[in-house]
């Protein structure tokens, strides 16, 4: 709740917290936007002014948790990608819109999965700890890279977790398709998956390189707020994302039919190991939403000490696909995927055109300097999505966004303070076993 509004755009109106006002109608206007390349186009969206007030949000039962650390120094450069409507710790929803419902989460982000457009969010820019919703990021990495048929052999170093961490079952030794252990990462939550894909589709820096990869596909995404240390999202220094970031990432995953199959799977089953004698067992998706929400997609959800709980969820309704992502909820007296649900009945409700901003395109904030100030300063026009590639060129492990200015990029250093969380009882990463 730091960083200062920032100046506005002509489609979006921020307003200090105070108490929500009576919202106001805004008849629709058209308006022009520039493209990525700085060249002037119509804008389609429909984006009346939008205002920025006190998140709704509902009390929850006091937890014992550890302190969080310091995050990245505040780059107003990178609170407006998307729109400088989206640079706020508060609420932003479109003029008119009815209020969203109150949850625990301390931010969030609903959007259109095809067009692009924002719907609305809470402090969409503010960093977060993902915990397990960094598995999204891999899968955005990786799946491209490995094919699902190859079999491979899980390492000593795979299975090197944090004990009490979320783990599928894999062993040491044992030998699966990379599908099998995609279905482990994604319905299962397991951390030992996440080091084996990483590892896999890392080169030969192996994991480390994995990670520096999936890095590099952020930077490539436009998400410039979010930084991996783990594969998994186990917590580590300097770890962070934000509920505009997730989104950017989740839809590069939509965007690819494998991850859409797998994470609408309900059940897998994981095979025996004769060698290291062990007997084949059955996994089931702990994301309740594709069971209990029509027109369900999939998604993922995570949960550590330090980050509580997370969650990515889309859903489909008269053809219209969303996302919501959000950070830092805890799950009484709703659980994170029923918030997610509130959320995603909310953005159903608003009409197909009301906006606030705009998901970035991949490669688009790195394609030309010139693209840098048109992408990061205006909402632009709803585009359709569009498949993640290859991870982009990018600057590793460091922090980077793209500077107004269009001189490059940055590098934001670590230095950040951290805390080691103190461990409770049951599993500490993605794939709570009480979902």
């Amino acid at each position: 709740m730091r960083a200062a509004l920032l100046a506005v755009t002509a489609s979006a109106v921020l307003l200090a917290p105070a108490p929500v006002p009576a919202a106001a109608a805004a008849a629709p206007a058209p308006a022009t936007g520039t493209s990525a390349t700085g060249t002037p186009a119509a804008a389609t969206e429909s984006a009346a002014a939008a205002r920025a007030v006190r998140c709704p949000r509902v009390a929850a039962p006091a937890v014992s948790r550890p302190p969080r650390p310091s995050p990245p120094p505040a780059v107003p450069q990178a609170r407006v990608v998307g729109g400088a409507g989206l640079a706020t710790s508060g609420l932003v929803v479109p003029a008119g819109a009815g209020a969203p419902p109150a949850i625990t989460a301390t931010s969030w982000l609903v959007a259109d999965l095809d067009s692009g457009q924002v719907l609305g969010g809470c402090g969409p820019h503010e960093y977060g700890t993902p915990a397990s919703v960094q598995k999204l990021l891999l899968a955005a990495t990786m799946m491209p890279r490995l094919d699902p048929a190859q079999t491979v052999t899980v390492t000593a170093a795979d299975m090197n977790i944090e004990p009490g961490s979320s783990a599928v079952g894999l062993v040491e030794g044992g030998r699966y398709t990379i599908e099998t252990i995609w279905l482990g990462l994604l319905l299962n939550s397991g951390n030992e998956a996440a080091n084996a894909l990483a590892r896999l589709g890392g080169g030969p820096d192996g994991a480390a390189g994995g990670v520096r990869a999936m890095n590099e596909q952020a930077h490539h995404l436009g998400a410039l707020q979010t930084h991996a240390v783990t594969p998994s999202g186990l917590d580590g220094r300097g770890q962070f994302t934000s509920a505009y970031d997730l989104a950017l990432i989740a839809r590069a995953c939509f965007a690819q039919p494998t991850f859409r199959r797998y994470a609408l799977t309900d059940q897998a089953t994981i095979p025996a190991q004769p060698a290291q004698r062990t007997k084949g067992f059955q996994i089931q998706n702990e994301n309740q939403l594709i069971y209990r929400y029509p027109g369900a997609l999939g998604g993922k959800t995570g949960f550590t000490d330090l980050a509580r709980h997370t969650y990515v969820g889309a859903a489909e309704r008269n053809g219209r696909r969303l996302v919501v992502t959000l950070l830092g909820a805890e799950p009484a007296p709703m659980r994170g995927w029923e918030q997610g649900a509130a959320l995603l009945d909310w953005g159903f409700s608003l009409p197909r055109d009301a906006g606030v901003g705009r998901l970035v395109e991949p490669g688009e904030l790195t394609a030309t300097p010139s693209a840098a100030p048109s992408a990061l300063a205006a909402p632009g026009p709803p585009r359709p999505a569009a498949a993640s590639g290859p991870a982009g060129t990018g600057s590793g492990w460091l922090w980077s966004v793209v500077a107004l200015s269009g001189a490059g990029v940055l590098a934001l250093l670590g230095g950040l303070l951290w805390h080691r969380r103190r461990r409770l009882p049951g599993p500490i990463d993605n794939g709570p076993r009480h979902p």
